[in-house]
């Protein structure tokens, strides 16, 4: 019976573990994606002030969004990112814990 409810613990984990490993996987996509968004509104803004395109004020300011942007989705999922990873290797932790349990009381 107590091996049964460790070992439901540790199916419970398992799933805990995907689950952060997905979130965090998730993260880092956005990550990504917003490092470009940053880089492309600092090339454009960059190309702007250089005198290479016509000054647009709307190219403008959509630059300074992009950079912006950029920056709070980096900032935001960075953390999240970190939580996500900290919570897993928690979990992880634990499950060991728990398998190490069920294998000496087996024995």
């Amino acid at each position: 019976m107590i091996n049964e409810d460790v070992r439901e613990r540790i199916y419970r984990l398992e799933a805990e573990i995907e689950h952060f490993a997905k979130v965090a996987e998730g993260c880092r996509k956005i990550i990504l994606v917003s490092k470009i968004v940053l880089a492309l509104g600092a090339v454009t803004l960059l190309v702007t002030f250089l005198g290479l395109l016509r000054f647009d004020p709307l190219a403008f300011v959509g630059s300074i969004a992009a950079i912006l942007g950029g920056i709070v989705g980096v900032g935001s999922n960075m953390t999240t990112r970190n939580q996500a990873q900290e919570r897993m290797r928690a979990a992880e932790k634990l499950r060991t814990e728990l398998i190490d349990q069920l294998e000496l009381s087996s024995t």
